[in-house]
Protein backbone atom coordinates (compact mmCIF):
# COMPACT_ATOMS: atom_id res chain seq x y z
CA UNK A 1 0.00 0.00 0.00
CA UNK A 2 2.64 2.33 0.57
CA UNK A 3 4.58 2.14 -2.48
CA UNK A 4 0.53 2.84 -4.30
CA UNK A 5 0.18 6.36 -2.01
CA UNK A 6 3.77 7.16 -3.09
CA UNK A 7 3.39 6.57 -6.45
CA UNK A 8 -0.11 8.44 -6.64
CA UNK A 9 2.03 10.97 -4.55
CA UNK A 10 4.59 11.72 -7.53
CA UNK A 11 1.80 11.27 -10.09
CA UNK A 12 -0.22 14.04 -8.59
CA UNK A 13 2.98 16.61 -7.89
CA UNK A 14 4.12 15.92 -12.02
CA UNK A 15 0.81 16.54 -12.95
CA UNK A 16 0.41 20.24 -10.76
CA UNK A 17 3.54 21.28 -11.90
CA UNK A 18 2.65 20.94 -15.38
CA UNK A 19 -0.36 23.26 -14.70
CA UNK A 20 1.52 25.25 -12.79
CA UNK A 21 3.65 25.84 -15.78
CA UNK A 22 0.78 26.71 -18.07
CA UNK A 23 -0.58 28.98 -15.93
CA UNK A 24 2.15 31.05 -15.30
CA UNK A 25 2.14 31.52 -19.23
CA UNK A 26 -1.30 33.20 -19.14
CA UNK A 27 -2.39 36.12 -18.18
CA UNK A 28 -5.80 36.63 -16.04
CA UNK A 29 -7.61 37.85 -19.42
CA UNK A 30 -6.13 34.21 -20.81
CA UNK A 31 -7.27 31.94 -18.22
CA UNK A 32 -10.75 34.02 -18.28
CA UNK A 33 -11.56 33.47 -22.27
CA UNK A 34 -14.53 32.06 -23.64
CA UNK A 35 -14.56 31.41 -27.14
CA UNK A 36 -18.55 31.47 -26.83
CA UNK A 37 -21.18 31.99 -24.13
CA UNK A 38 -21.59 28.09 -24.36
CA UNK A 39 -18.24 27.64 -23.43
CA UNK A 40 -16.06 27.31 -19.94
CA UNK A 41 -13.24 29.73 -19.98
CA UNK A 42 -9.88 27.76 -17.91
CA UNK A 43 -10.51 29.32 -15.02
CA UNK A 44 -14.11 27.38 -14.87
CA UNK A 45 -12.80 24.20 -15.63
CA UNK A 46 -10.15 24.47 -13.35
CA UNK A 47 -12.51 25.44 -10.33
CA UNK A 48 -14.69 22.18 -11.28
CA UNK A 49 -11.36 19.97 -11.50
CA UNK A 50 -10.32 21.05 -7.86
CA UNK A 51 -13.58 20.56 -6.18
CA UNK A 52 -13.72 16.93 -8.26
CA UNK A 53 -10.51 16.54 -6.49
CA UNK A 54 -11.00 17.53 -3.47
CA UNK A 55 -14.22 15.13 -3.33
CA UNK A 56 -12.57 12.04 -4.39
CA UNK A 57 -9.52 12.09 -2.26
CA UNK A 58 -10.69 13.35 0.84
CA UNK A 59 -11.07 10.77 3.05
CA UNK A 60 -9.23 8.44 0.80
CA UNK A 61 -9.38 4.61 1.45
CA UNK A 62 -12.13 4.85 3.80
CA UNK A 63 -15.00 6.67 2.04
CA UNK A 64 -16.29 6.45 -1.82
CA UNK A 65 -15.76 9.75 -2.97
Amino acid sequence: MESYLTSITKQFQYYKSLGDKTFNQLSFDDISWQSSEDTNSISIIAKHMVGNMLSRWTNFLTEDG
